[in-house]
């Protein structure tokens, strides 16, 4: 049966799950490190220390060898997640079902990540920590890769590939602008509950949120309508043999990694780069982002426009670089006696512009590797590429997380911070250098002649 193309609805209808997943991802990203490696700002206003804290081994943190175990396990287990959902056959499809069956878990987890490793002594809640943090990735894998599998498949055009990864773009940033709300909503529970159980109730509050939105493309999108629905019948481990011997995936998946490191340092530092070097109170972190979300938002219809152009591979390129600026400029703030509000606009303003880029483009360029892949192998293995960008998610914020956690106890008065911005900035300069060697007219002459030969139809 001929597949229909995606209307504006079901695009919109997906990109509201992107909202769902990428709250409660940001939650934890930005505010883990808060709430268990706290400031002393923050243990001055009240807040407990539940694990064990400063340097434990090879001048790495409690937390940071937590984080980065977890991610690299979830890591691993990507791939066995993409072959499965790849491999599905189930009347609803084969992205579908997982994300019915694992949005609530994912979402309970989010809370569980908060509340259970404050329950015993250190050992305790250092163990329960690591094993709440695991299922957390765990079940956020069982619901993104299938979820992230169906880009391709809603974006069967060019055209649409771009726009749909606009779409989740904005609501991916929406999903992280909530997310630094935590404080703002904890604010209202404090005087009742306390700082730490204040925090807990905004994160229950948010992964209801969280759950409704996931569950609106599980429920609202007929798969077998889109999507190739044909099971993958190559075993995992020769997927993702095949994925990753594709030479333009590989550049891909380098600088995608590079990217993660220095973008999860970044939004990791913010509360700290907002309190600790700029001096302002916690609830402008909310303030500073959702400007900067506010600003990239505005930028995005014209990336959409000259992405369609002048193609994804330059505009991507000017992101990394541009980005670099950024975070150069965040490690300064805070001197030369300058205001405290001017230092957050200005790095308000200068990240929304590669925010924008990087926030639309990588998946539409994904999604080009994706379809290049299939009509070079004749083999449909979109779950496997993305579950190996999940990997690489994963791995540089697990990098980010070991770094960021040991550089920020460097020196006092910030200084620590001040080095993680740099640190963020080289990462994403490399980043941006690898990227450049990415084939995209390579890439899109075969995906253009294999659709001119199916339809007959020349599509310049």
């Amino acid at each position: 049966m001929e597949k229909k193309l995606a209307d504006g609805r079901i695009l919109r209808n997906f990109a509201i799950g992107q909202l769902g997943w990428a709250l409660l991802s940001g939650v934890v990203s930005n505010w883990l490190l808060y709430f268990y490696m706290p400031s002393e700002e923050t243990i001055a206003a009240g807040m407990p220390l539940f694990i064990t804290q400063g340097i434990v081994f090879a001048g790495m943190t409690v937390i940071g060898l937590i984080t980065a175990l977890c991610r690299l396990v979830d890591g691993f287990i990507d791939p066995f997640i993409a072959s499965k959902s790849d491999q599905l056959n189930h009347p609803l499809g084969r992205r579908i079902p997982f994300m019915r069956w694992f949005a609530i878990p994912f979402g309970l987890m989010t809370v569980v990540v908060f509340t259970l490793p404050g329950m015993g002594g250190e050992l305790f809640n250092d163990v329960a920590l690591l094993v709440c943090l695991v299922a957390f990735y765990v079940t956020l894998s069982l619901y993104c890769t299938p979820f992230n599998a169906l880009i391709p498949e809603l974006g069967r055009t060019q055209e649409l590939r771009v726009n749909l990864s606009t779409f989740i773009s904005v609501t991916y940033f929406l999903g992280t602008a909530f997310a630094y709300l935590v404080p703002t909503i904890a604010g209202l529970f404090e005087g009742a509950f306390g700082i730490a159980n204040s925090y807990r109730i905004t994160v229950a509050i948010l992964a209801a949120v969280a759950i409704v939105c996931m569950l609106v493309p599980a429920y609202t999108i007929d798969e077998n309508l889109y999507a190739e629905t044909e099971p993958s019948t190559t075993p995992m481990g020769a997927s993702v043999m095949k994925t990753f011997a594709n030479k333009e995936f590989q550049v891909f998946e380098v600088s995608d990694i590079l990217y993660w490191v220095a973008i999860t340092m970044f939004q990791t530092g913010m509360p700290f780069y907002v309190t600790s070097l700029m001096g302002l109170d916690e609830s402008m972190n909310f303030v500073l982002f959702a400007g900067m979300t506010l600003i990239s938002l505005a930028f995005y219809a014209p990336v959409n426009v000259l992405a369609k152009k002048m193609g994804k591979k330059k505009l991507v390129s000017f992101a990394f670089f541009f980005f670099c600026v950024a975070f150069a400029v965040t490690s300064v703030c805070g001197k030369f006696g300058i205001p405290a509000l001017v230092w957050g606009g200005a790095v308000a303003v200068l990240a929304a512009i590669p925010m924008a880029i990087l926030g639309i483009l990588p998946q539409a360029v994904l999604a080009d590797i994706a379809e290049f892949d299939a009509v070079e192998t004749g083999e449909n293995r979109e779950g496997m590429f993305y579950a190996a960008r999940t990997f690489s998610m994963t791995l540089g914020q697990s990098l980010a997380m070991i770094l960021f956690s040991s550089i920020a106890t460097v020196g006092a008065g910030g200084v620590g911070y001040r080095i993680t911005a740099l640190v963020a900035t080289a990462f994403c300069l490399l980043g941006g250098l690898v990227f450049l060697k990415y084939n995209e007219g390579g890439v899109l002459k075969v995906i253009t002649a294999h659709s001119e030969a199916l339809t007959g139809v020349s599509e310049e």
